[in-house]
């Protein structure tokens, strides 16, 4: 289990489900606006990385490096549960949660009707996490719960073969960590946090964390417990939303803490992270992260989870190439 404080993995000893497979395309017309709603980042030679002094060095924060990225959109806004729920209707797809039958639900927000639905054992070092049956997109507490009534949140139980359906589906794909990180600083360079290095500029909250105690007091000073809107809080200045907190995203990449390190072509022109590996990036930290045991909601902070892995606070947001000009 890699980053297990943060995002455990899917349990090792049993099969994995051959992904569902995806029938239709978003229509062209749908796939087309999605597109046009889409921000446009520049091309251009960025730093990367961190090497501050809440950074985690065993994570492959560092060093902090120049990138020469090709233009490229990003979306806004984290995928919807709105958004989801349409692309699961045309599609027809599954995700892996519903195909496992369980997945991860923070204790706290179990929904009562789904207490006697948790299963044994528990994630040694995360025991805050839950094996919950039934736990999905559809239901993200457990069953009782309902992803109609957090329509404009981030979609969560989503697995990086989910994320990665849906981005086909809509025209689209998944962010490389580099693109992720250029558009979550939004031209801030070397800053800690997508608005600047204060966690709390003037007193005011800028993201989705947990404030209190962990895992015991969350005292929602943020004004959420578990995911917020999308929306929430100021965008930085590319106009691109938490970056920081509310849910953990998933990226192309496959993990690698040293592949990055190393000045070659293929490591800072457009990189797309090692051919291989057993796991995927996801950044940007989630409403869990606390400054006591996590504090990866920083913009250079990074862990991964495995391709199959779903839990209430993994989520992700798609990118694309610019469309050729007419």
């Amino acid at each position: 289990m890699s980053g297990a404080c943060c995002a455990p993995a899917s349990e090792g000893d049993r099969e994995i489900p051959e992904p569902s497979a995806v029938r239709l395309q978003a229509p062209d017309r749908d796939r087309a606006q999605g597109l046009r709603a889409m921000l446009r980042v520049p091309a251009g030679t960025y730093l990367m990385g961190g090497d501050d002094a809440d950074a985690f060095p065993e994570d492959g924060e560092g060093p902090v490096r120049a990138v020469r990225l090709s233009p490229f959109l990003i979306d806004a806004t984290a995928v919807t549960n709105r958004q989801f729920a349409t692309f699961v209707r045309s599609s027809g797809y599954r995700t892996d949660a519903e195909r496992y039958g369980w997945s991860f639900v923070f204790y706290a927000l179990v929904h009562p009707d789904a207490r006697h639905l948790v299963r044994d054992g528990t994630v040694a070092q995360a025991p805050w996490w839950l094996a919950v049956g039934g736990a999905c997109w559809r239901a993200p507490y457990g069953p009782g719960s309902s992803w109609t009534d957090l329509s404009n949140h981030p979609v969560v139980h989503v697995s990086w073969r989910d994320a990665s359906a849906y981005a086909a589906w809509a025209g689209k794909r998944l962010p490389t960590e580099a693109e992720w990180e250029v558009a979550a600083r939004g031209g801030l360079e070397r800053a800690r946090f997508p608005w600047g290095d204060e966690l709390l500029p003037r007193g005011q909250h800028r993201c989705n964390i947990w404030q209190g105690k962990f895992p015991q007091v969350n005292t929602g000073e943020d004004g959420y417990l578990g995911t917020a809107p999308v929306k929430s809080y100021r965008p930085n200045n590319l106009g691109v939303y938490n970056t920081s907190g509310n849910v953990w995203e998933w990226c192309s990449d496959w993990w690698s803490t040293t592949w990055h390190a190393a000045d070659r072509p293929e490591t800072r022109w457009d990189p797309a992270g090692p051919p291989t590996g057993e796991a995927k990036v996801i950044r940007g930290g989630s409403y869990l992260c606390h400054a006591s045991y996590c504090n990866r909601y920083r913009v250079a902070a990074r862990t991964s989870n495995t391709p199959d892995s779903s839990t209430g606070h993994m989520g992700f947001r798609c990118a694309a190439d610019l469309p050729p000009p007419r």
